[in-house]
């Protein structure tokens, strides 16, 4: 064998056992809808359920934080794109909606949330069930004439 053919051969190897590190790598970083932030899931369930939208940005960083917060389940959520493809206008939904700012939640009784918002102030304004919690932020606490005394 030559060297041009030993040189050939080790270049060939070299990005075989690459390519072979590079999908194991990006398989092991995958998120699922499985293995989403505790909650998130049914969080992002139930604003689609309760006629919550969220609408952003492609390009905006607060818009990707949000969207962060909820990793994998993201795709649950109620998202509307507000962004032209070039990042330069808005789409005609979002200017119906006089959508100014990024992220903008939008609730079934026309209330709105803008910025980045916790999983706690999404369920206190849509009704739906606090992941960090466990309860429904809508539920009425006990009034200390309800509790019953001596147990």
């Amino acid at each position: 064998m030559n060297d041009k053919n030993i040189i050939g051969g080790v270049v060939a190897l070299l990005l075989v056992v690459g390519g072979v590190l590079f999908v194991i790598s990006s398989d092991s970083k995958k998120v699922t809808v499985e293995n989403a932030p505790t909650g998130a899931s049914q969080l992002a369930q139930c604003l689609k359920d309760s006629g919550t939208t969220f609408y952003g940005a492609f390009w905006c960083p607060h818009c990707k934080k949000q969207k962060e917060l909820f990793g994998s389940a993201v795709t649950l959520l109620p998202y509307v794109e507000c962004s032209t493809p070039d990042g330069n206008g808005q789409t005609p939904v979002c200017k119906e909606k006089g959508i100014t700012g990024y992220p903008t939640w939008i609730f079934k009784d026309g209330s709105e949330l803008s910025g980045e918002q916790t999983f706690a102030a999404l369920a206190a304004k849509s009704g739906c069930a606090d992941p960090s919690k466990g309860i429904l932020p809508t539920a009425s606490p006990a009034s200390p004439e309800s509790i019953p005394r001596g147990i």
